[in-house]
């Protein structure tokens, strides 16, 4: 394969348990193929979507949002991952489509909930939403049922 099969790999991440699946699954892919990981999180909270318009200070969840995604950046690089990270605010399937064609990713990563709840049909649409908004390919992997957000 030489390498050359995925260079770059767009992880939207939850700040939930469902992280560890994606990242425990796109860890053995980047190795593969030698990516590089791009992480991105979208608070989506309503202080981080009307952030610019009301230049508000940044809200408690979006720092600990950005704490939480610079120290799975760290995690990775400390193995030896080429990894860079993005704190998006707004619609998730939007900046997420948005980040991987911005970022040149050539693909995307991520979980999808094994257990129904509003949690999980909310993430499922975001994750068709992606499908349907971008033309790079999208791996969804399915994570163990029951597992509880945050």
């Amino acid at each position: 394969m030489g390498g050359l099969m995925y260079r770059r790999i767009l992880v939207p991440l939850e700040h939930s348990t469902y992280d560890r699946v994606i990242l425990d699954h796109v860890k053995q892919l980047a190795t593969l193929c030698h990516s590089s990981l791009v992480l991105i999180h979208v608070a989506d909270g309503w202080a981080a979507r009307h952030q610019q318009a009301l230049k508000l200070r940044e809200s408690e969840e979006m720092r600990a949002d950005r704490e939480y995604l610079e120290g799975c950046c760290a995690a990775l690089r400390a193995e030896g991952f080429e990894t860079e990270s993005i704190l998006a605010g707004g619609d998730p399937a939007a900046e997420i489509a948005s980040a991987a064609d911005r970022e040149a990713c050539d693909l995307i990563a991520m979980a999808t909930h094994g257990h129904r709840g509003l949690q999980d049909l909310l993430y499922g649409t975001t994750a068709n939403g992606v499908r349907h908004r971008t033309m790079v390919p999208v791996l969804m992997v399915r994570g163990p049922a029951g597992g509880r957000p945050r």
